[in-house]
């Protein structure tokens, strides 16, 4: 016979207390033995094989917790009050397993739909995230040109993620930060930066705003929009009206204070095909007003900036275009920009011709990549001067030089600040762990010391999915190639739990009768 307390307010907790406990002590001993067992011919038991620590609630304590809840919204006081006590006690006994196992920090990302202000459901997503050990949470507040904020906060040209008319004054983003952090979690605000989504690309107001390259019209319609696919509109990483608009978007969601702010689509876009690779200057996303002016003032002298505008409208020099830039500047001997050095004397015509295309190619991906590291840098300052912590998101593949050619996205994430926080998108399909660790690696090599690295990995929890390991395997893997490394996000919450966020998105989940 199980013995009850009298006092229903306090027997949940002592009893989730004591389970949370034993199960994590056992978890931690159990971490401790491959060393002592390995000489022996021993393993421990195949629940920890994988596992370090990950903080998980037991299904018991988990379902206890989801019960008061729904006890709670349905008007039980009684049980709200033991759920709100319950839920502290979580956060407490969290930050005390994460602070003694590993990785220190364990993160998950995710997307938040305005069905999620229905009763108790915000609530039950975020009991969720902590009865899986993780104590961050990026929470995607700005995609698609939307913004998870109230409509009347929202600065223009954006719209709301929150349409319904009951939900109008209720702040999806202050709620949800205020939720994790009361289960011991940090939240994060995680936002698109140069994809602004396709409702931006097709405003009149904005089309001198969009990335543009000039390949041939049938292969490419030569702006970074596509369609009717919502998630495509890249933008022009110079153009003052873009970082106008980016600023006034960042002020409103720091007015909420997360914890901290991820900055992804810090890139331009990749195509399929040869699409996916620049081999010439009309490949790159450099043609939009804002910024061939500013490659054009990159010249130093008259002659310099009259070839860097012949080079921008044809995508190549001539030898007329040499001649006549000869002819309109005599007193200038050579033509000089940024990074380029004039020559002792002048070479023959043809070795001086296939000199200044080649140092043009050279300015102009030079170019492609100060637009990425500049806005960045931009983006981050006022993050930093509130003392929230600011990251970029980034592929690590996506700086690389391929063949002739370079990784159409243009991601130079070797350059980023080392202040910020680096989460390496580490995806990898190879039906083992072997590629993952090699995208971390990588990122480890080529980091500033001292550079705080979060590898970001993608699958479910205890079991492959899409040819990829599952999330233990992988953080083995990681851990053992990188044991620097003390924080790893995963890739997202609706990988791991499909079902429950369609019904979340349909507006199917209910903790009411």
């Amino acid at each position: 016979m199980e013995l009850r307390s009298p006092q229903p307010t306090t027997s949940p907790i002592i009893m989730h207390r004591l389970r949370f406990n034993l199960r994590l002590s056992l978890t931690i001993f159990t971490s401790l033995l491959p060393p002592f067992l390995a000489p022996l011919g021993l393993q421990p038991a195949p629940a920890y094989a994988l596992n370090p620590v990950f903080c998980r609630l037991s299904p018991q304590a988990a379902a206890e917790k989801k019960a008061l809840l729904t006890a709670a919204v349905q008007g039980d006081v009684t049980a709200g009050q033991t759920y709100q006590t319950l839920i502290a006690e979580d956060a407490r006994l969290l930050r005390f397993c994460r602070a003694r196992g590993w990785p220190k920090t364990q993160a998950i990302w995710l997307r938040l739909y305005e069905c999620d202000l229905e009763p108790g459901v915000l609530d039950g997503l975020m009991d969720r995230l902590v009865n899986q050990g993780y104590n961050q949470v990026y929470i995607e507040v700005f995609y698609h040109g939307r913004v998870l904020l109230p409509a009347t906060d929202i600065p223009s040209p954006w719209t709301s993620v929150v349409r319904r008319p009951e939900y109008a004054n209720r702040d999806l983003l202050a709620e949800a930060i205020q939720k994790a952090r009361e289960r011991g979690m940090k939240a994060y605000a995680w936002l698109f930066s140069l994809n602004f989504g396709h409702a931006y690309g097709a405003r009149t107001d904005r089309q001198s705003a969009l990335a543009r390259n000039r390949r041939p019209p049938q292969r490419n319609p030569n702006i970074a929009v596509s369609g009717g696919d919502l998630s495509t509109a890249f933008v022009d990483p110079y153009n003052p009206q873009v970082r106008q608009d980016y600023a006034r978007l960042l002020q409103a969601i720091l007015q909420r204070q997360p914890d901290g702010m991820l900055f992804d689509y810090i890139r331009y876009p990749r195509e399929p095909g040869a699409g996916s690779i620049v081999t010439k200057a009309t490949d790159l996303w450099i043609y939009g007003e804002a910024s061939q002016q500013a490659m054009v003032a990159r010249g130093l002298n008259q002659k310099g900036r009259r070839l860097i505008q012949r080079y921008l409208e044809q995508g190549t020099l001539t030898a007329a275009d040499v001649a006549t830039a000869d002819g309109l500047y005599p007193q200038e001997q050579a033509a000089l920009w940024q990074g380029r050095k004039a020559p002792a004397s002048l070479p023959p015509t043809n070795v001086r011709l296939s000199r200044l295309k080649w140092d043009l190619w050279v300015l102009s991906i030079a170019h492609a990549y100060q637009g990425i590291i500049d806005f960045l840098n931009t983006a981050i300052v006022p993050v930093q001067r509130q003392g929230v912590t600011a990251g970029a998101v980034f592929f690590p593949d996506a700086n690389r030089k391929v063949g002739q050619g370079y990784d159409a996205r243009m991601q130079p994430w070797d350059r980023f600040p080392s202040n910020i926080e680096w989460h390496a998108m580490s995806y990898g399909i190879c039906g083992d762990t072997s590629c993952i660790v090699d995208k971390v690696k990588r990122v480890v090599a080529q980091a500033p010391e001292g550079t705080r690295i979060s590898p970001v990995i993608a699958g479910t929890w205890g079991q492959p999915l899409r040819n990829r390991p599952s999330l233990e395997a992988q953080m083995l893997a990681i851990r053992q190639a990188a044991p620097q490394i003390q924080s790893i996000s995963h890739f997202d919450f609706s990988w791991q739990d499909p079902i429950f966020s369609n019904s979340r998105r349909a507006c199917r989940v209910r903790y009411t009768p």
